[in-house]
């Protein structure tokens, strides 16, 4: 998988965590109207003031762009959010730096079929991020499918051949070059409005989010503006370093109804007899239960299984659940501290969009508190940006502040070094500042506006799982295999970096299993808004959740070979492929060949599922088996692709018969050396030279025999 997520990646290693990756936070009044709360319709509760359940979107985007004044339109196809808040950073620097009223638009919101209507004097700009093995995001599927037509359609059906001719466009693409289809997306979007008619403004535009996204991200945008300027006649000598310009503004609320406050809640309230519908905009409260798999070390994996029977959440074998996370109390009292907002967390306030016309009104459910912001709305966790250090610069409390906060916002290797390489988060960073100083963070930089503090972080989004069970054997219950993320970043520095949403979901694993409190690990606030997700001990937890579709399949025709690869938590899918092929198996079903080749540490501390493959694969028969490397146990260590090495001339024989090659884990290593791996069978099995055995290989790809589920 390519995600569109920045640096804040805190649960991408050793867990089966595919950034990650949402659609903005629950896509809050983004789309259609939201009916309904994350806790369910014995809550249920008067709809608020957040959106009007009567009003009809205009999804003619050109003829809002009139109504509205708007010369420059910033597209975004964003799957974790980071593609919407790199848009939001554009429309709004064009504002501010040139007079030139600018909007975003969720590419799901409108009809891309008006692209035809977009006159030469306006801008478009496309911010779309790169998912899966060359995917589009979810909000941009719409767009893409229309756009890779042959004969696309637009609102004029009688236009000739090139009926995008007016329309003049800029692109950025978010990628992750571990992965084989870096930048799928915009390329293949870039060359299709190209080929349409369409003239590109300037040179699109790349960024890695396996190493320097930020980076790339401010190279081309400041690439960008001569193209920018000479496309729409601004003179690039115009522009203008006044004040900020909020892009939110912020209310202390002493009159309210408590009826109509959020403390937490993903979903809108939903009116009394209303159909619920859980989804990515609607998650569903399911409950929850949990068993560890390790056997010792220094590590837990979970094993959990989330019930989805009262919802109407489906899935196929191969798909991903989200779980949608709780910010640590650690990092929410920190950022508070240092905003001077201990005493006020739980203060009523109203935060909502400047601009009027605002396509998104409201960041997030409001009226909320301070408290629900940090703990459920804002990924405070998440590394924060030079751009967004250079803003608080002018707020810095002291003169070596001011310097300390300037120099990692100007200086790309003391920002890399101090803050990037080691994820330290917003709060964290002020904490660095207020102690090289000598102060105690409390109300250290409470002169920051809150505004700004919304504006620049982004919203908390949900971590994606491959799911571990079968649906076929279960249909109602979600299984996934979870390993807690813990690590010291910096050898010099004890500090630890604890993954969000793994150890949230381990201390529920505590709570629920009455173990003891592991005293390391940050705490979580485990109840949810208003006690919902748990009550207590002996109660039932629930997690926050929705599924997503994935093309990691098996092949429908189930006689053909199955070869599988995935080390550690990377065998999550296999355990739902396993089980499902044991269960046609019993139905007496002619079930082929199925080889699953799994690596860990020590067979006797994280072999995951090792009491259950005996029996599954004793069901299926010979010549289906496990193929194991346990790396650790001999002098020199041996992974998963050594193993494969080892049983070539089978596997060989297996892939002329047609077998399919399925691979998950982690991509920046282990599954380009197993892609290597089948190459090399390519050209010593095969008598392939170099250039045709990739080719080979490639084309397993292209015709869905190769798939990968992997992340970096």
């Amino acid at each position: 998988m390519e995600p569109d997520t920045s640096a804040s990646l805190f649960d991408t290693t050793d867990i089966i965590f595919l950034a990650a990756i949402g659609l903005g936070t629950i896509a809050w009044f983004n789309r259609q109207q939201i009916s309904d709360l994350l806790f369910g319709s014995k809550h249920a509760k008067p709809i608020t003031e957040t959106t009007s359940t009567t009003s009809k979107r205009e999804t003619n985007f050109v003829k809002v762009m009139d109504q509205q004044g708007r010369r420059v339109i910033v597209f975004y196809g964003s799957q974790t959010g980071t593609a919407e808040g790199f848009a939001a950073r554009i429309a709004k620097e064009i504002t501010q730096r040139y007079g030139v009223s600018t909007m975003t638009a969720d590419l799901d919101l409108y009809d891309l079929s008006y692209l035809d209507q977009l006159p030469s004097d306006k801008l478009a700009i496309f911010v779309m991020a790169t998912y899966g093995e060359g995917e589009p995001t979810d909000n941009a599927v719409e767009f893409w499918d229309n756009i890779m037509e042959e004969d696309p359609t637009f609102s004029n059906p009688e236009d000739e051949e090139k009926p995008l001719r007016n329309l003049r466009y800029m692109a950025f693409g978010l990628g992750n070059k571990t992965y084989d289809q870096y930048n799928a997306v915009i390329r293949k979007v870039d060359e299709r409005l190209s080929k349409l008619g369409a003239k590109r403004i300037g040179e699109r535009g790349e960024g890695d989010d396996d190493g320097t996204m930020e980076e790339d991200f401010l190279a081309w945008q400041e690439d960008m503006w001569p193209a920018f300027c000479e496309a729409l006649g601004v003179d690039e000598n115009s522009a203008q370093s006044g004040p900020r310009q909020p892009a939110y503004e912020v209310e202390e609320l002493t009159e309210f109804d408590k009826a109509k406050l959020y403390l937490g809640e993903l979903g809108e309230w939903m009116k009394e007899g209303a159909k619920i519908v859980y989804d990515a905009k609607r998650p569903y409260n399911a409950p929850i239960v949990s068993k560890e798999l390790f056997k010792g070390g220094d590590r837990h994996c979970l094993h959990m299984e989330i019930d989805i029977s009262d919802s109407n959440l489906t899935y196929h074998t191969g798909d991903h659940v989200a779980v949608w996370p709780t910010n640590s109390e650690v990092e929410v009292e920190r950022l508070a501290k240092a905003l001077g907002l201990m005493d006020k967390l739980d203060a009523i306030v109203r935060v909502q969009a400047v601009d009027v016309a605002a396509s998104k009104k409201y960041p997030f459910p409001v009226p909320t508190t301070y408290r629900a912001i940090f703990r459920h709305y804002l990924d405070i966790h998440s590394v924060v940006s030079r751009q967004t250090l250079m803003t608080l610069v002018e707020y810095a409390p002291t003169e070596i502040s001011k310097q300390l906060l300037h120099k990692l916002a100007t200086d790309k290797d003391e920002y890399r070094r101090r803050v990037g390489d080691v994820n330290r988060s917003l709060g964290e960073v002020l904490e660095m500042m207020a102690g090289t100083e000598g102060r105690e963070l409390n109300h250290s930089f409470a002169t920051i506006p809150f505004d700004l503090i919304v504006e620049d972080i982004p919203r908390l989004q949900p971590r994606y799982y491959s799911i571990s069970s079968s649906s076929k054997e279960d249909p109602k219950k979600i299984s996934i295999t979870v390993v807690t993320l813990q690590y010291n970043p910096d050898q010099a520095d004890p500090r630890t970096v604890y993954g969000v949403n793994t150890n949230y979901l381990y201390r529920i694993h505590e709570a629920i299993n009455d173990l003891k409190a592991d005293a390391l690990l940050p705490q979580y606030s485990l109840t949810g808004p208003r006690s919902v997700l748990y009550a207590g001990a002996g109660g039932v937890a629930k997690v926050p959740v929705h599924v997503r579709r994935s093309q990691f399949r098996l092949p429908r025709n189930i006689q053909v070979p199955v070869i599988m690869v995935g080390p550690g938590t990377g065998v999550a899918p296999f355990r739902g492929f396993v089980r499902e092929r044991c269960l046609q198996k019993k139905e007496g079903k002619p079930v082929g060949p199925t080889i699953l080749f799994f690596g860990c540490r020590n067979s006797a501390e994280d072999f995951i599922y090792n009491e259950e493959w005996p029996e599954l694969f004793e069901t299926l028969g010979a010549p289906s088996r496990i193929i194991t490397a346990f790396s650790r146990e001999q002098a020199q260590k041996v992974y998963v692709q050594h193993r494969l090495m080892e049983h070539g001339a089978e596997m060989w024989d297996y892939i002329q018969k047609g077998a399919y090659i399925y691979v998950c884990g982690d991509a920046r290593n282990m599954a380009r050396d197993v892609n290597q791996t089948f190459i090399h069978f390519a050209k010593e099995f095969g008598s392939m030279e170099d250039a045709k055995a990739q080719e080979y290989i490639k084309s397993l790809r292209t015709t869905g025999r190769y798939q990968e589920d992997v992340w970096s």
